[in-house]
């Protein structure tokens, strides 16, 4: 199998886990992020008032939306990763660095892998989380959509593909910032445990993966969680004067809440998105390393 399809369907099994692990605990992290202040006194009063007032499906509410998305965005994160290092790879063999194959690969190598796929990620995972936030805001009582893609297709109408990619200078910060960490502790954590133990990465346990994985969550939301928050108060905002718009741009935001708000408005909702963290990016990495080793068993076979 081509390595980078390889790389790509594996980076897909890793989306799906995602999505189904973390969603819960993104829409919490959604409202109390996108809600005025004083709706919710913390997040179990949030999950709460969702759970009794929209049933225990609401949790995951815009599912589809992400798990065909986010699996399409793990899946060009991991491909766009996995070939920055190839690349890396064969540069430090022609120089005679990054050990016995080249891919030992220094933190400034990692760093930039890790950037370039969060920018690549970030073209689709915009529009992606836009439509998410959406459904997910919106109230049953008085539903403006009627799924994914019927937001789309009314978004796109009404505002073209600046409406569908609103949000997208606050996600491309985020991404690009957030996933040269990410990638760079769960690569670093790798590194560490192969050399230590003189093992290779397929004889890395699944416990330990999920291990590396949730640490390079924290990592990642240590770094972007107040950019998060922006994007998640651009991608809810009108999209004109007539239809309650509050921000004017990015920057504009970033004042106003700071402004009116403070600084807790930047670390609003971050409680779930911490417990959220070690499941949905170990789930993540689990899938994406079990998925590898299976193709590469298959390939071999």
């Amino acid at each position: 199998m081509n390595k980078t399809v390889q790389d790509l369907t594996a980076g897909t099994a890793g989306g799906i886990a995602q999505v189904l692990v973390g969603q819960p605990f993104d829409i919490v992290k959604v409202r109390m992020q996108t809600s005025a202040k004083g709706t919710y006194t913390g997040m179990m009063d949030c999950a709460g008032q969702i759970f009794k007032n929209e049933g225990p499906l609401a949790f995951y509410k815009g599912t589809l939306t992400p798990l065909l998305g986010i699996g399409v965005c793990v899946s060009i994160q991991f491909g766009v990763l996995e070939y920055t290092k190839r690349y890396f790879g064969q540069r430090n063999r022609a120089n005679g660095t990054g050990g016995s194959d080249g891919m030992t690969l220094g933190a400034g190598q990692l760093f930039t892998a890790g950037v370039l796929a969060g920018i690549a990620n970030g073209v689709v995972s915009g529009p992606v989380e836009h439509i998410r936030i959406r459904l997910q805001t919106q109230s049953d009582k008085n539903r403006v959509y009627n799924g994914p893609f019927d937001a789309m297709k009314k978004i796109y109408a009404a505002h073209g593909i600046a409406g569908i990619y609103k949000g997208q200078v606050a996600t491309l910060i985020r991404e690009a910032s957030g996933y040269g960490i990410y990638f760079l502790t769960y690569e670093k954590l790798v590194q560490w445990e192969m050399a230590k133990k003189g093992i290779r990465r397929d004889q890395i346990s699944a416990a330990n993966a999920v291990l590396y994985g949730a640490a390079a969550g924290y990592a990642l939301w240590a770094i972007i969680y107040p950019i998060d928050v922006i994007k998640s108060r651009m991608q809810t905002d009108g999209f004109s004067p007539a239809t309650g718009q509050k921000y004017k741009s990015t920057m504009d935001c970033v004042r106003t809440v700071w402004r009116a708000e403070g600084v807790p408005a930047f670390t609003r909702g971050l409680g779930p998105t911490l417990i959220r963290s070690p499941f949905a990016n170990g789930a993540t990495f689990l899938g994406f390393e079990l998925a590898n080793r299976a193709l590469n068993s298959w390939s071999a076979s």
